[in-house]
């Protein structure tokens, strides 16, 4: 039922998304060099790592300086890239991860190898389901980039502090997957989205 209630959803989402995304392409290509897509690496269901999709937000080869986001105005954030990221339109790619399988629309975050390496047994649990697009930990850490930016140390921040308090909060999901769970955290993040 959850499979089949993510295809539904994210093909409607994505087509109804589709003008919008050809008008973010074009700025793309307009505001800065490089393609109008960023795929990175990510780790998926039962350990299988996957391509995660997203409008790049960040000038080309801007991951070779770290892969945590520090802050809005990173300078690696081009300005077009700054926009999508407020609004979390750079987001709405992975809906095409979610169609092919890779992701569910509800569930942990994906992380990178280089964390995901650091995991407690425990903590390796989150991997025994579909990763997704929203979940607790992203309500929770909406504005992950500004407290990383605050940080002396962003990358001890959140290998100390902000990671682990993530995996907790995805054992309360994993703790009730359930239909009606998907659809309460799908309406707290479009309000999220909304607020800002």
């Amino acid at each position: 039922m959850k499979r089949l209630f993510d295809i539904i959803v994210s093909f409607v989402i994505l087509s109804v998304f589709l003008p919008v995304g050809l008008i973010i392409a074009i700025a793309i290509k307009l505001d800065s060099k490089g393609g109008v897509f960023y795929r990175q690496e990510r780790v998926g269901k039962n350990g299988i790592p996957f391509r995660l999709l997203k409008f790049r937000t960040m000038r080309t080869d801007a991951d070779k300086l770290g892969k945590l986001t520090v802050g809005m105005r990173d300078p690696r954030i081009t300005r077009v890239g700054y926009f999508l990221r407020k609004t979390k339109l750079d987001e709405f790619t992975q809906f095409w991860n979610v169609l092919i399988g890779d992701m569910s629309i509800v569930g942990p975050r994906p992380e990178v190898q280089e964390y995901v390496d650091l995991y407690t047994e425990e903590q390796r649990k989150i991997l025994d389901v579909r990763p997704g697009i929203t979940d607790y930990a992203s309500l929770e850490y909406f504005h992950e980039n500004e407290l990383l930016g605050a940080s002396d140390n962003p990358r001890e921040t959140y290998i100390n502090e902000v990671m682990p308090a993530k995996l907790e909060l995805n054992k309360k999901y994993l703790d009730n997957p359930s239909l009606t769970h998907d659809l309460k955290l799908m309406w707290l993040t479009f309000l999220k989205v909304v607020k800002g």
